[in-house]
């Protein structure tokens, strides 16, 4: 290898990912590409619509780097959707502006019918694509993460056929009928590690599986429908690519995080506002993982003394540890940029 060219463990992003605490640990912010960016509200404005933007690769990597070009983090995520896996399967998805999206709803087994593996290549193509023009055009020092929705995540949209405050459909579905909803999940653990395996070909360094809704199952539930699909995706995927890094987001796992990071085997940890610093800190210093979190997306609205003073409590409760910096949950679009700003300089001064 020539001296000039960027290796992986190069990219800072990466080092806790080798073993390496960083100090000030590197930073990515989850939706950091999105509404609170005026350069982006222009980009969806001109690809017309939030489907048509995550389908043209131009676009959607245009929007990938702005955030990049303004502030400079250590890693850029793919700009795309969890729900695009259901879309490529065959289920009807559409994005009204400001209402979310809307599904034709899977109920039960006889629904699934309606899904197939063979409608995804498509689409997959698309999004593979952006990644590597991505690939192509981020500075070399900058980490590039794919993603995916997890399968119960993704799986609660699917039979709502929007977003809900408690996922009650798919939870009846999965307690009346656990095979048929076990089927469905099947579906998406298979798909999902061909969506996945298609971004590390196109140049993903690493991959973050977002289980938002993990948090709404109880502990008898959980194994199931969140560590079992997670486990099956990481191992499929550490075949393939056994040197590309994990990141589980099992939002509001609260005291059953340490068993999913036990049991899936996943590379990194990503941490909710309500996990306490010092529980990040603690928590997991038995198990060889990365943990990622996890300031509040409002406090990163009100920006102030206040914000500076939370960034470096968990900057000092992390130090010497395998960290990276981020949100508990992603930005919101009232979030005023210059808060951002303000958010990595205060990061990046470090301890």
């Amino acid at each position: 290898m020539q001296k000039s060219e960027t290796t992986t463990i190069e990219r800072r992003f990466l080092a806790p990912f080798h073993g390496k605490a960083v100090s000030p640990p590197p930073i990515w912010l989850m939706r950091q590409a999105g509404r609170y960016l005026p350069e982006y509200r222009a980009t969806r404005a001109e690809a017309g619509g939030f489907l048509n933007l995550c389908y043209t690769p131009k676009l959607a990597a245009e929007v990938t780097l702005q955030p990049i070009r303004r502030y400079g983090f250590d890693a850029a995520i793919l700009f795309s959707d969890i729900l695009v896996v259901p879309d490529a399967l065959g289920q009807q998805l559409t994005f009204a502006e400001g209402e979310g999206p809307r599904l034709d709803p899977v109920r039960d087994v006889a629904d699934l019918g309606r899904l197939a593996v063979s409608n995804t290549a498509s689409k997959y193509a698309l999004v593979w694509e952006t990644v590597q023009r991505l690939r192509q055009d981020l500075p070399k020092e900058t980490a590039l993460i794919g993603f995916c929705g997890a399968p119960w995540t993704v799986a609660t949209y699917m039979v709502q056929g929007e977003g809900s405050t408690d996922q009650a459909k798919a939870r009846l579905w999965a307690y009346r009928d656990p095979a048929g909803f076990q089927a469905l999940i099947d579906l998406l653990v298979e798909t999902s590690i061909t969506y996945l395996d298609g971004q590390v070909k196109a140049g993903a360094d690493v991959l973050q599986i977002f289980d938002t809704w993990a948090g709404s199952l109880p502990d008898d539930q959980f194994d199931r429908w969140v560590v079992e699909p997670t486990k099956a995706i990481r191992a499929a995927l550490k075949t393939k690519h056994p040197n590309v890094p994990v990141i589980g987001f099992p939002r509001g796992a609260g005291p059953m995080a340490g068993w999913y990071v036990s049991e899936t085997g996943v590379n990194g940890i990503g941490c909710d506002t309500a996990t306490p610093p010092w529980v990040m800190s603690e928590a997991f210093e038995d198990e060889d993982v990365v943990v990622q979190g996890n300031l509040d997306p409002l406090l990163l609205v009100s920006g102030g003394a206040q914000m500076d003073e939370r960034i470096d409590e968990i900057l000092e409760e992390m130090d010497g540890k395998r960290f990276i910096f981020n949100l508990g949950h992603g930005i919101v679009p009232e979030t005023p940029p210059e808060h951002v700003a303000q958010l990595v300089a205060r990061v990046r001064a470090g301890v």
